[in-house]
């Protein structure tokens, strides 16, 4: 199979995240047209004046559309780039963020906030930052459970999330069900398949920042991550200590896999199907696919958000629920070429 040139690609992906931004804020229930939205968007980023009858369109564009569009990029691709490492750490083609347990420890903090009320002195930032503290405790239990004398092997790890991911979720459901209001379940629920309602421009900073400081980190350690790919002992024999760069991916995998999620719930599917598309299209070297993934996924992410917003408007459907109607054909798909294998060709 023919690999195809980064550099194209990267510039045809950020064109289409750039259009797919743009369709973000302009597609939506409320009727807003074209013409409206790029005046909108022009004041908004000029200082523009605004009349009085179009400070509510101008509201939605500007303050509702235009950061959710943006957040939902940043998860995407955070969630893509650190599929790729999540995958060569543990060497098995079918991880992904979640498989550290990491999404499921920080669905603990949320639905605390949601059916029992807890840190509501917090105000809007009760939810995101006991997501985000519930997923830190539940990174630091699954490195303290999986850690041996050999140190943080593969098989441990996965087990270890695993196992402790089926914990962590019949905690949640205890919750759920525990709900004295129904309205507080669904809440529930949406976070759970992942949802970017409640975005806003006080979240965007602090996701952009960690996912690209994590990205940053992994495009470091490109040519580490492919020796690790192909084995410890290959690892070692090529200079790079295993134990110790499967102990640095834990921490930034599970730091920036907990902050975005602590912004958009658990979203499934694109941390494990990006990676293997972006492999097929460029080969399995990850300084090729480091650079690649992320705007794939930014650009996945985006329209799964559209399509989650228009399709029952105006009610909206989980954008888990979209990430996995697509992963699932497209993934099986992937798998029944000929000529692909994880790691290589």
């Amino acid at each position: 199979m023919r690999r195809t040139p980064v550099v194209p690609l990267v510039v045809g992906l950020a064109l289409l995240l750039c259009l797919s931004l743009l369709c973000g804020v302009g597609l939506g229930a409320s009727g807003i047209g074209w013409g409206q939205v790029l005046r909108f968007l022009w004041a908004g980023v000029t200082g523009g004046d605004i009349q009085p009858g179009d400070v509510a369109p101008y509201t939605i564009v500007w303050e509702i559309r235009l950061p959710r569009a943006v957040l939902s990029a940043v998860v995407g691709a955070g969630l893509a780039a650190v599929g790729v490492a999540v995958q060569a750490m543990v060497r098995n083609a079918l991880a992904d963020p979640f498989v550290l347990g990491i999404s499921s420890g920080a669905a603990v903090g949320a639905n605390a906030v949601i059916l029992l009320g807890l840190f509501a002195g917090l105000g809007v930032w009760a939810l995101s930052v006991a997501a985000f503290g519930s997923a830190l405790a539940a990174m630091a239990l699954v490195y303290a459970v999986a850690r041996s004398p050999l140190g943080l092997t593969p098989l441990r790890l996965v087990l270890t999330g695993t196992a402790l991911a089926y914990g962590f979720e019949a905690l949640t459901t205890v919750m759920v069900f525990g709900a004295a209001r129904g309205e507080a379940a669904r809440s529930a629920m949406m976070w759970l398949l992942g949802s970017l309602g409640g975005a806003t421009w006080e979240k965007v900073p602090l996701a952009a920042a960690v996912a690209l400081a994590g990205w940053a980190w992994l495009l470091r350690r490109a040519e580490s991550l492919n020796a690790l790919a192909m084995g410890d002992e290959t690892a070692a024999a090529l200079g790079v200590p295993p134990g110790r760069l499967r102990r640095e991916l834990f921490l930034v995998t599970a730091a920036v896999t907990g902050c975005v999620v602590a912004v958009s719930g658990a979203i499934g599917f694109v941390g494990l199907m990006v990676p293997h598309v972006v492999r097929m299209l460029v080969g399995a070297d990850h300084r090729r696919v480091l650079v690649v993934a992320p705007l794939a996924g930014a650009v996945l992410l985006v329209w799964a958000d559209v399509l989650s917003r228009l399709l029952l408007a105006p009610s909206e459907l989980p954008v888990g629920v979209i990430t996995a109607v697509v992963g699932v054909p497209a993934f099986l798909l992937l798998m029944r070429r000929g000529g692909y294998a994880f790691g290589g060709r």
